[in-house]
């Protein structure tokens, strides 16, 4: 039965590599970026620019950009915390951007060493320059259920972060399950408040599988009206910020169940499980 479309946006590039120990060839990230932009998506992040001092994995950003093959109809993401961040990312033709802010006041600083408040004032600039040059603007929202530092963070508190991206300007708001601790319930009650503030068809779920939980997850979210996805190929990731948060949910295994689930998500599922090994193997060395 055909339930209509779901998008899986792809961050295994860049969210999923950002945490791993080997220092990845920037040959083997454009490779990997290659590969996916073969495989269907309409979105693949595969930059950060963030201080390579603070996340040295990201280091080769610009360099990835420029050497990746562009194929049509796929917008190559980028990851830009600050202004410095954002003309980087302009320079090396990223074709959107995205900015982070945190629902928790502790995960905020421990993250980009700043308040939630100061981390807004350092998108507002962004926000302007971008509108100058019709660049698309993703907004994250991480700790949506639970952060490492603050413990449980309430659906309202969110709700208010994502209101605040949704008003500056972002496109679509993703709200991260930074460390997996997210139960169907948790996530449904998160969303009734977010979905108050922000259309649903403006949401997407980043679903983190620390606890087994994020099909699950998904699911719940799916039920609420939700259907853009973020997943990494081979369930790279984690956060460097977040201690014990395991990888992203496997783009693989999220495809495979919007499939069985009747979703059409216009992905080539043999690509992403041939990613999907490369991805694992980048992750061995």
């Amino acid at each position: 039965m055909d339930k209509g479309v779901c998008e899986i946006f792809e961050v295994g590039p860049r969210d999923g590599l950002q945490n791993e120990a080997r220092e990845i060839p920037v040959a083997e990230k454009v490779a990997l970026v290659d590969l996916l932009s073969r495989a269907g998506f309409s979105r693949i992040e595969v930059a950060s620019f963030v201080s390579p001092k603070w996340v040295p994995q990201m280091a080769g950003s610009g360099e990835v950009l420029t050497g990746i093959k562009r194929a049509e109809g796929v917008r190559y993401a980028a990851l830009t915390p600050n202004m410095r961040g954002y003309e980087d990312a302009v320079a090396a033709k990223a074709d959107e951007i995205a900015i982070f802010a945190s629902a928790s006041e502790g995960f905020s600083q421990k993250n980009i060493n700043a308040s939630i408040d100061e981390a807004f004032e350092r998108f507002v600039p962004i926000l302007e320059e971008a509108r100058h040059v019709d660049m698309p603007v993703r907004g994250y929202v991480s700790c949506v259920i639970k952060c490492p530092y603050d413990g449980m963070i309430a659906p309202a508190q969110v709700a208010a972060v994502a209101d605040r991206l949704f008003a500056m300007g972002c496109y679509e708001v993703s709200l991260g399950d930074t460390i997996g601790a997210g139960t169907p319930d948790s996530i449904a009650k998160m969303l009734l408040a977010v979905r108050d503030v922000v259309p649903v068809g403006r949401l997407a779920g980043h679903f983190h599988d620390t606890n087994g939980r994020a099909i699950d997850n998904i699911d719940a979210s799916l039920s609420m009206g939700v259907r853009v996805f973020d997943a990494a190929v081979g369930g790279l990731g984690g956060c460097p910020f977040a201690p014990g948060a395991a990888g992203n949910v496997a783009t693989e295994a999220v495809n495979a169940h919007l499939m069985a689930l009747g979703y059409e998500t216009g992905l080539d599922q043999a690509l992403i499980e041939e990613a999907a090994a490369m991805a694992r193997q980048m992750r061995n060395g």
